[in-house]
């Protein structure tokens, strides 16, 4: 129940902390329902609770609801602080810790959750009602059922409450919802790969309007722009106060230049380099400054200056490839290559002083007549190879000879035919070489 990234989680810097021996528990406890909704109980029979554990509490139309504590202690003062929640305001009780029969009753509410969403939205299509129902959220007891829905405007939905109290015989409360607050209670998966924030931590939903995007330089396209919820994400308040101090020393004044070659048009600013890109018409070159440059430059030609050229004023950018540094060393300890070459250089090592081993071990003697009966045997088979060369050169000289004369004093009919011949005596030489061989 405290695990993971989630908002619901809370983590208890105090557990571990041992406290006087006078000391009295804080008598409110934070207790977690389904969805984003948290609520603070007192428990005036100081009831031992940790953690994840279910509780039955007191349900504000009546009965009870099961919920799951999330905070006890010294901390719950201080979320009533951060939440401007008086500890008098509090005045739900927490009954007694869930039994086997409460969560029985409850698990079986919540199975019913998902088929009455359904038959829900079904009566209000009947109806013809401009409103959807995202969520349906059963009280621990069975006896309530609170539907959240979001529309663009006001909806009579009265009509809907009377069908949808004789269909499913409970109490029924209807409660309108952004549309942020939708996508946190339905969660899911956001352009960046991630969680979305709004189901996992973020729990304070602030406007977003487009100027934020404009002054990060971002394409303002709605369909980049827009998260599940269809309104502007909320990460592009993330980093806008950065950009904001960052833009204090850009001009946002100044879109052109004036020069004798002509006038420089403003295509780019790196905010965080602090370079202005400028450009001549029909001139692909794009020209870097320094913004203390800009300014020299604009209020000059407010006096009527003019330079000569802007790439007289370029200024050189240093590209230089960053050394990288790892924090982390290689889990095998060494590349696939290092690793091979290294081994056949411990092969080529180890065959080495194989050979060593074996020539120590033996007389010096046997060995220079190992080698000599190596030569000779390698004298003989060069010998061997020469001498079968020979004798086939000379029987092939042998062949074309007696075919050339046969030739001489045949009269061939076709010389197409006499080509051929040709071609077949010169295979059957490379074959009966090729077989000597």
């Amino acid at each position: 129940m405290t695990n993971g990234c989630n908002k619901l989680d809370v983590y208890d810097w105090l557990s571990h902390m041992d406290m006087p021996a006078n000391y009295k528990p804080f008598h409110i406890v934070e207790v977690r329902f389904k969805g984003s909704r948290k609520d603070f109980f007192l428990n005036p029979d100081h009831i031992y609770l940790e953690m994840g554990e279910p509780v039955a509490v007191e349900a504000s139309t009546g009965g009870y609801d099961i919920g799951f504590v999330s905070l006890t202690g010294e901390l719950v003062r201080l979320q009533l602080k951060k939440n401007k929640v008086d500890v008098q305001q509090v005045e739900r009780k927490i009954f007694r810790k869930a039994s086997k029969a409460d969560m029985e009753k409850y698990q079986a509410a919540k199975d019913l959750e998902w088929e009455t969403m359904h038959r829900a939205r079904k009566l209000a299509l009947d109806l013809g009602l401009s409103m959807k129902l995202s969520d349906v959220d059963y009280q621990g007891d069975k006896t309530k059922a609170t539907f959240y829905y979001t529309a663009e405007g006001r909806v009579d939905f009265r009509e809907l409450i009377k069908k949808m109290a004789e269909a499913f015989r409970i109490r029924i409360e209807m409660r309108q919802i952004g549309m942020r607050q939708e996508a946190s209670r339905l969660g899911g998966i956001g352009s960046c790969g991630r969680e979305l924030c709004c189901s996992t931590w973020l729990t304070d939903f602030k406007t977003v309007s487009t100027a934020a995007a404009r002054y990060q330089n971002l394409s303002l396209n709605t369909l980049k722009l827009a998260g599940q919820c269809g309104k502007l994400k909320c990460c592009l308040n993330y980093e806008l106060d950065t950009y904001m101090d960052a833009l204090k020393d850009v001009p946002n004044d100044i879109d052109r230049l004036e020069t004798k070659r002509g006038t420089a048009r403003l295509l780019k600013t790196d905010i965080f380099k602090k370079i202005m890109w400028f450009s001549y018409p029909e001139d692909e070159n794009w020209i870097p400054l320094g913004i203390d440059r800009v300014k020299e430059i604009a209020s000059g030609n407010k006096e009527g200056f003019k330079p000569e050229d802007l790439l007289e004023e370029k200024v050189e950018l240093e590209v230089k490839p960053k050394p990288v540094e790892y924090d982390y060393e290689n889990v095998v300890g060494q590349d696939s290559l290092t690793r091979l070459d290294d081994k056949s250089k411990k092969k080529k090592r180890s065959r080495k002083k194989n050979k060593n081993k074996q020539a120590e071990g033996k007389k010096p003697e046997e060995v220079h007549a190992k080698k000599g009966k190596k030569e000779e045997g390698k004298t003989v088979q060069n010998r061997a190879e020469n001498t079968i060369v020979n004798r086939m050169q000379g029987k092939n000289q042998g062949r074309n000879e007696v075919s050339a004369d046969e030739q001489r004093k045949a009269k061939p009919r076709n010389p197409n035919r006499k080509r051929s011949r040709n071609r077949n005596n010169s295979n059957k030489g490379n074959g009966t070489n090729a077989g000597n061989a």
